[in-house]
């Protein structure tokens, strides 16, 4: 496999090589067939372990609103009320999760398809904020023996960033978010499949940006809404000790293929690298 691929060089406890990979619920609809197909070749070709962590927010907004529920979003954070929390799970956990495991196996895969709250895989607490959100959580630890035995089974696991405490209430989970503490856990890279080719600076995609860069952009407004989170995430990523974190268009004809080869796709986040493309 290319070096090139994140540089990845971690390995789980059971000596399984892993990439996490989060697809945005805007991109979901837009991935093109070969997405999946990569995925699996990801594996059978290049030795990778692909984890799997989908979001699903437009179509928990299209549901909200046929429901009449009022769910505002609060610095880029969607406050969770119990009827919302609801609708969130029956979404995420339900037919989006499974929409992706039947694509996987139809591109010659096998998936399995589970929640945070299944085995407790993602165990969570209230997320604090100086401003009411609900049922929003923070990841306090990852069952990874779980996603470990589904790859040992040759499985892609698929996962609903759903997650539960141990008194059994659920929380809304921020997908990049989730998908940052899996990889944490699994000592892998992640990998951000988003609708936007990656970080945007005077109408140009940036191939690589600093922590401290990062900052100075969110501070100026350059960097906004959606994308926040997702900075803010990959860096957090990186300084509980991931190597690298890349921003992917899913929406782009085999655009893990270029990824896997090398072909300098997407915005990569690096705590030392220097900016060079911003004047």
């Amino acid at each position: 496999m290319s070096e090139s691929m994140l540089h990845i060089e971690h390995k789980g406890s059971a000596g399984m090589e892993y990439l996490v990979i989060k697809i945005g619920g805007s991109v979901m609809e837009k991935v093109p067939f070969s997405f999946y197909k990569d995925l699996v070749k990801m594996k059978v070709q290049h030795g990778v372990q692909p984890v799997l962590v989908h979001g699903g927010g437009p179509n928990i907004s299209s549901h909200l609103e046929l429901m009449k529920i009022q769910s505002p979003f609060i610095n880029g954070i969607r406050k969770t009320t119990e009827p919302v929390l609801q609708v969130v799970e029956m979404i995420l956990s339900g037919s989006m999760n499974k929409e992706i495991v039947r694509n996987i196996i139809k591109a010659g895969g096998n998936a399995f398809g589970l929640s945070g709250v299944d085995g407790m895989l993602l165990e969570a607490k209230l997320l604090e904020s100086e401003v009411d959100l609900g049922h929003v959580g923070e990841i306090v630890s990852v069952n990874q023996a779980i996603l470990q035995q589904l790859a040992a089974s040759e499985m892609i696991p698929v996962v609903s960033p759903v997650a539960v405490d141990r008194l059994g209430q659920s929380y809304n989970i921020n997908a990049d978010s989730a998908a940052a503490a899996i990889a944490k856990a699994l000592h892998a890279s992640l990998c951000i499949v988003t609708d936007v080719d990656g970080v945007f600076v005077n109408d140009k995609v940036i191939p690589a940006i600093s922590d401290l860069e990062a900052n100075r952009l969110i501070e100026n407004e350059t960097i906004t809404g959606g994308m926040i989170p997702k900075v803010q995430a990959a860096f957090q990523t990186l300084k509980e000790g991931v190597k690298e974190v890349v921003i992917l268009n899913g929406a782009s004809e085999q655009i893990l293929s270029d990824f896997i080869q090398g072909k300098g796709v997407g915005t990569t986040f690096n705590l030392k690298e220097a900016m060079k493309n911003i004047g």
